[in-house]
């Protein structure tokens, strides 16, 4: 039905449907389930994001490693403070995405959308601009179809894997595809939404994946944090009016390019970056005894 942005858009435009829709239907069409059935497995999916996004902003939870974890509290009671730099939503959406993260370093449920490294963006840029823009879990759901549309066509042209192309396949997907979805939320066009998806993947081109000890625990959390302000404000670029010079497939293409040019000690190997520091070395040992 689509593999690429510009069919699912000229389908969106031929049928007067938004991105979210085309990607039902295809679902649909490509399953033996009802749209009953498909809708409540959604609903499933967004009440675990739910869930791991909020279960670590009032207590500390932390990974089985004991590397990391606390910082979604830590940042939830910044807010609350009322004295942040950035404002209530930022800091909102970031606690969020560092919850889900800490709930997957525990070995917590927490969907991984695309993956689990880069699990708390998803979940923390809908919900954030669901509250922002009072929407329903309903009109949530039909975000999640966005993501999943944009999604698999960087899967299918491109890839999502760290290890394959760099932290920017990781939390690059994930951004791009909440950026996408808030901008359909927020009541974009459809090309508005592939504008912020290509915003939010040439933001973090180049990103390079280098998790500590080889868990996406560290440095990975933090980008969790960025990635769904990336997501934000790429949607906010995109619903402004601003357009992607280059067509989101190009983009994801050139993303795909810079993933496979990086070399394999920058791709989920723990043999560069931050994972070969000094500290990064010795935590390396220690989890290791």
């Amino acid at each position: 039905m689509f593999n690429k942005a510009e069919e699912l858009l000229k389908l969106c435009n031929e049928k007067n449907k938004k991105i979210s829709e085309i990607v039902m239907e295809k679902e649909l069409k490509s399953s033996d389930i009802s749209q009953d059935e498909l809708m409540n497995r959604m609903r499933e999916t967004l009440q675990v994001m739910k869930t791991s996004a909020t279960s670590a902003l009032d207590k500390e939870v932390i990974s089985v490693s004991g590397l990391t974890g606390g910082d979604s509290k830590k940042v939830e009671e910044y807010r609350n403070s009322g004295k942040t730099l950035t404002g209530d939503l930022i800091i909102s959406a970031m606690a969020k995405a560092l919850s889900t993260s800490e709930v997957n370093a525990s070995m917590g449920r927490i969907v991984a959308a695309p993956t689990a490294g880069a699990s708390g963006i998803v979940p923390s840029a809908l919900l954030s601009a669901g509250q922002k823009l009072d929407l329903t879990d309903d009109d949530l759901l039909m975000g999640l179809f966005t993501s999943a549309g944009i999604g698999e066509i960087i899967a299918k042209n491109a890839t999502v894997s760290g290890a394959e192309g760099g932290c920017q396949a990781e939390c690059g997907s994930a951004a791009a595809m909440a950026a996408a979805a808030i901008v359909e939320m927020a009541g974009g066009t459809p090309e508005a939404s592939f504008n912020a998806a290509a915003f939010a993947l040439v933001n973090i081109m180049g990103l390079v994946c280098d998790p500590i000890g080889g868990l996406v625990e560290y440095p990975c959390a933090l980008r969790n944090a960025s990635g769904v302000v990336n997501a934000l404000i790429s949607a906010d670029l995109a619903l402004s009016g601003v357009k992607s010079l280059v067509p989101f497939d190009e983009v994801v293409e050139a993303m795909y390019k810079v993933g496979k040019l990086l070399p394999e000690s920058l791709r989920e190997t723990a043999l560069g970056g931050v994972a070969t520091t000094p500290t990064g070395e010795n935590l390396r040992r220690r989890l290791q005894h």
